[in-house]
């Protein structure tokens, strides 16, 4: 059972943001389906991904998905019911207007697309009204970026490290942001659901 104050702060968010790095694609496979057709809230994810090839995510996970899955474009709109894949070898950013915009600067934690980067700016635009999660993974990143979220007002949520398949990337982020929710991913999933669904 959510304690009040933490189903407040789900129930006020204006956008999701997700990091995963390895065993990503198993643990997204348990959370994404989730995200229903209706989503209220646009959901954001970043996965570390080779720089030289392209990915392949969102038509993954576009068969198995309610939400609409997609890349976005530079500059494109952030919209509800969508869940949105960082492209590879780019670091993406939420701007003031809450559109998306691509960086070419250099790797951050050895990785572009970076979880910081996308955590840090989405952290300066929504403030409170933001959630983020941290998954499975074998590097730190991340960790800066939910501790910006948390210093900045909003939800962190992350995965039972103890239950990851890389268990580096979810302790790093409780050490470093002290996260008010650590939980396995069927407990993930269903925040998923109150997060993202319209309100009746």
């Amino acid at each position: 059972m959510l304690a009040p104050d933490l189903r407040g702060l789900l129930l006020a968010c204006e956008a999701l943001v997700v990091g995963a790095s390895a065993g990503a694609i198993d643990a997204l496979n348990q959370i994404l389906p989730a995200v229903p057709e209706a989503a209220r809230i646009p959901v954001v994810v970043v996965v570390h991904l080779p720089a030289n090839r392209p990915s392949l995510l969102a038509d993954v996970f576009a068969g198995r998905c309610q939400a609409r899955v997609r890349e976005p474009v530079d500059k494109e709109p952030m919209t509800a019911g969508s869940i949105w894949f960082a492209p590879p070898n780019y670091h993406l950013l939420i701007e003031a207007d809450r559109s998306f915009a691509f960086s070419t600067d250099l790797p951050v934690n050895f990785s572009r697309p970076s979880i910081d980067v996308l955590f840090e700016s989405a952290a300066d635009v929504f403030g409170q009204k933001l959630c983020c999660i941290v998954l499975t993974g074998a590097n730190d990143d991340g960790a800066q970026g939910a501790s910006s979220v948390r210093r900045q007002g909003g939800l962190v949520i992350v995965q039972d490290p103890k239950l990851a398949e890389a268990k580096q990337m979810p302790s790093a982020a409780i050490s470093c942001a002290k996260p008010q929710i650590i939980a396995t991913l069927p407990e993930i999933a269903e925040l998923i659901r109150l997060v993202t669904r319209a309100a009746p």
